[in-house]
């Protein structure tokens, strides 16, 4: 009997950096899940099903913050492009990299691309990698798979000036302590005159923001209760899904939306691969994720403490979402 061909490689590469963001699982369940109150990072929302909720959630009615940044991109894309010239894109946090096609294609108007996208799911990369080189011919594309707080020394060393996108909105997960931090790891990938592209979205109508992050048709409560699952299948938990609902407020003193996780009723967790027990009192809340608002001259201030200057820029029609585009000086 013929053994079965092995499946072809990707024409791509992409590298996969899972040991170290195990051992940080175990820490950060450990420290979380006992504190007052509660709280997760909100990037273990993501395995292959938790990316794949992520990318329905940004076509819901509700989630203005997709639509108004591909406007902006659409809209912007060739002109950054042409004025700044840069030669390769790191995009982190890329998911599907749907998003990030209109500066592709503006960048392959001007010759051969070289793309780094880096995410936390790898089987995201790989359809996102398959797709793309199969539409832009030539597309030279290596993917990272690997946690930004970990691995992002591990992005491919630059071959020419440098575009890092972080899109979405993502940075405002971080609170300022952790944005600080990040925006100076991700300040190391940027030599003197490369490029920021970072999508932001902004203070406004905080119905309309909290919304978006609890719509009619419950997506976002399957993604939220999805860490639960995640947790389940990594530790060996037993935590029953079902008994959490879904909470989506907007703390009006910190501009920010808050998603959490209620018990409904008393349980106990029981997570067998790290010897943990968790009680959960009836109507006890979990800290999934913080999505921070901001204001120009936040964003600013942001970039500066980083080491960077504002370039451009750029809102939606409705003023509800921006790009900045910054860069590193050159010394003197």
């Amino acid at each position: 009997m013929s053994r079965a061909a092995p499946p072809a490689p990707p024409p791509f590469r992409l590298d996969v950096h899972p040991g170290a963001a195990a051992r940080e699982m175990v820490a950060d369940v450990r420290a979380g899940l006992s504190a007052r109150p509660k709280v997760l990072p909100p990037k273990y929302f993501y395995d292959a099903r938790g990316s794949e909720l992520y990318e329905r959630i940004t076509e819901l009615p509700e989630y203005y913050q997709a639509r108004a940044e591909a406007e902006i991109l659409a809209r912007v894309s060739g002109g950054l492009i042409r004025r700044h010239r840069p030669e390769e894109l790191v995009e982190i946090g890329s998911g599907s990299s749907r998003k990030t096609e209109a500066i592709l294609e503006a960048m392959a108007g001007r010759g051969g691309v070289r793309y780094l996208p880096f995410d936390v799911c790898a089987e995201m990369l790989l359809s996102a990698g398959e797709r793309l080189v199969d539409r832009f011919r030539g597309l030279d594309l290596h993917g990272v798979a690997g946690d930004f707080n970990l691995h992002m020394d591990r992005v491919p060393a630059p071959a020419g000036r440098r575009m890092v996108a972080f899109l979405g909105g993502t940075v405002g997960n971080l609170d300022d302590d952790e944005r600080s931090a990040f925006m100076r790891r991700m300040g190391r990938l940027l030599a003197p005159g490369d490029l920021l592209l970072l999508g932001t979205d902004l203070q406004g109508d905080a119905e309309r923001i909290r919304v978006a992050y609890d719509d009619a048709e419950g997506v976002t409560a399957e993604f939220n209760r999805n860490v639960l699952h995640v947790l389940n299948r990594e530790l060996g938990g037993n935590a029953d899904v079902d008994g959490f609902r879904h909470v989506a407020r907007y703390d009006h003193a910190r501009h920010r939306v808050e998603m959490r996780l209620r018990a409904i009723r008393p349980q106990r967790v029981r997570y067998e691969a790290i010897d943990m027990d968790v009680e959960f009192a009836d109507g006890e809340e979990l800290l999934t994720e913080i999505s921070c608002k901001f204001t120009r001259a936040g964003v600013t201030e942001t970039c500066a403490a980083a080491g960077l200057r504002v370039l451009e820029w750029h809102e939606d029609r409705d003023g509800r979402f921006a790009l900045t585009l910054a860069t590193r000086p050159e010394p003197g």
